[in-house]
């Protein structure tokens, strides 16, 4: 193997197991990967790769597996987990409750938001994050969460999201929080052509995403779809989420949300909807011929009760699925094996047994999260991928008695921190602790802040 000697390079080595998620789904014991800068060069048996490198990490008694790929969030609901009053509210009494606190949100309470948001993704073992900020109130702007994304190290996917129809006009949000719809077209092209990057091993992609049929205009989505694919970006917005979501679109425009979507130019292989619950066999079956993604959100899901989204049938219908966590205010946590388990458990209580397998389960939090994002670089360890992968310390308690089958484990047993991390190639969590931001002090930040959010909703 030829090697560029000014590009920096990673050897890790005898792991007890690891899993491509590659053309042919290896799983190699005593597996090892070696990196050039930030991109995979070869994968394998460690006695075949070569045996120096920059730097060696020994994965000796670790599972390493491709980094997860969270494809829906709303990083900002950090601030505002467990609030009492949306408790026990579904999805449109939750929103309600919530809107007249998310209005005194800030710039600084974004970034910060953000960065803690973002560091429970990576503990748990998330490379890649997408985040749909569709709220902008006292000036808050994408860039903040843009600023934070780039200073912790995560792969990110900022959605550009919006609100334009307020009560006024038979929309949900009140009319403090939605925005003038040419002032959100102009500064989503502002952010395109400032920030997104087209390119292989692309660390920031900007996408368009106005928030949801119930807070935004005809118009205003087929503008969005317009400009989306005149700059060649991803498209994203929710869709059926629950039964009252299905209501409001055939008593606003008649048709069901999948019609909707179809009649407004939001399907294609450049475009995912979050949730889709209440997606039923002619909307899977349009999303299956024309490649439109879904981000399955377990947790939410279940917190709101709002179902349980047909997932298998999806799959099989050739519908892309990637894992959500969704946001913190609906998940009230981002912890993205936690959620691979809850997808595998959800999808058994409503279709049984054999509905989703573990292998399956990492399949949609990797590889299917790579599809539904447009990526063709990320979720799966082989020659010319991204350097991203993750490692989980098989010594530990949870995983005790289950190492005669390591994969299916990390879905069956408790959920677990990483141990190592390791983004575009660089080590961003070592021997379980987050090196690019010093923790304590964004917690400590991050709680104030949400002390004076509540406090200011009062």
């Amino acid at each position: 193997m030829e090697r560029n000697p000014t590009t920096r390079t990673l050897l890790v080595k005898n792991a007890d197991m690891l899993v491509t998620m590659d053309g042919e789904r290896r799983e190699i014991r005593g597996g090892g990967l070696y990196i050039e800068g930030n991109r995979i060069v070869a994968v394998g048996p460690t006695a075949e790769l070569p045996q120096s490198a920059d730097e060696v990490i020994d994965a000796t008694g670790h599972i390493v597996t491709p980094g997860l790929v969270n494809t829906h969030h709303h990083m900002y609901q950090s601030l505002t987990r467990a609030v009492p009053a949306a408790q026990d509210a579904e999805l449109f009494g939750w929103l309600t409750n919530l809107y007249k606190v998310w209005a005194n949100l800030t710039p600084e309470m974004i970034e910060v938001s953000t960065l803690t948001a973002m560091a429970e993704l990576l503990l748990s073992g998330c490379t890649t994050s997408s985040d749909h900020l569709y709220i902008y109130p006292n000036g808050s702007r994408l860039d903040d969460s843009i600023r934070a994304a780039q200073s912790i190290g995560m792969r990110f996917h900022a959605a550009r999201g919006s609100m334009s129809v307020g009560q006024k006009d038979g929309g949900l949000p009140p009319d403090s929080v939605v925005e003038n719809e040419d002032a959100i077209l102009a500064d989503t092209q502002r952010l395109i052509e400032t920030y997104h990057d087209e390119g292989r091993y692309a660390m920031l992609r900007v996408v368009v995403a106005p928030c949801s049929p119930f807070s935004v205009s005809r118009d205003l989505m087929r503008e969005s779809a317009i400009m989306a694919r005149h700059y060649g970006v991803s498209m994203h917005t929710h869709l059926a989420e629950n039964v009252n979501d299905i209501a409001y679109s055939r008593e606003k425009f008649g048709m069901t949300p999948a019609e909707y979507a179809e009649d407004l130019g939001w399907v294609g292989r450049d475009v995912w909807h979050a949730h889709c619950v209440q997606l039923d066999d002619h909307g899977i079956g349009l999303f299956g011929r024309t490649g439109t993604g879904v981000a399955h959100c377990p947790c939410s899901n279940m917190r709101l009760a709002s179902g349980i989204a047909p997932i298998r049938k999806m799959r099989l219908a050739g519908v892309p699925v990637g894992l959500g966590v969704d946001g913190s205010a609906s998940n009230d946590g981002a912890q993205m094996v936690g959620e691979m388990r809850q997808a595998m458990l959800l999808a058994r209580v409503g279709f049984g047994p054999d509905a989703m397998t573990a292998r399956e389960a990492l399949e949609i939090a990797t590889l299917g999260g790579a599809k539904v994002l447009g990526r063709d670089d990320i979720g799966a360890l082989a020659p010319g991928m991204a350097a991203d992968f993750i490692a989980f310390d098989l010594r530990q308690p949870l995983f005790a008695g289950a190492l005669h089958d390591p994969v299916a484990a990390l879905a069956f047993c408790a959920p677990s921190q990483v141990a190592l991390s390791v983004i575009d190639g660089r080590v961003v969590v070592k021997e379980g602790v987050l090196q690019t931001v010093e923790l304590g002090p964004v917690i400590e930040r991050h709680n104030r802040l949400a002390g004076q959010l509540a406090q200011a909703a009062r």
